[in-house]
């Protein structure tokens, strides 16, 4: 991964951090965050985006492919985010996984 990525990365959380803290009308994030199946809907979406990921590598569409992997990242940090997480949890247990 190179440095860009993780800055990307850190970036996204710190928006997603934002979203979660000031709670934005017009922003999809909030709406995660406050929506009435509370977690559910954070859960259900990254089920729907792991799925629509195991279609294009079936396929074989690399754009699809880079599409639903951003979608499940975001998701994911949206989750973690919920869970009161961050990305330094994240960098830790795949530092004890090298």
């Amino acid at each position: 991964m190179s440095d860009d990525t993780g800055d990307v990365i850190d970036d996204l959380f710190a928006v997603i951090e934002d979203r979660k803290a000031n709670l934005p009308t017009d922003s999809y994030t909030t709406s995660l965050f406050t929506h009435e199946k509370g977690e559910n809907a954070v859960l259900e979406k990254l089920g729907e985006e792991t799925t629509e990921l195991i279609l294009a590598a079936k396929d074989d569409d690399r754009e699809e492919l880079a599409h639903e992997s951003a979608d499940i990242v975001y998701h994911l940090l949206v989750l973690l985010a919920m869970k009161d997480m961050d990305v330094d949890d994240l960098r830790a247990e795949l530092a004890e996984r090298r």
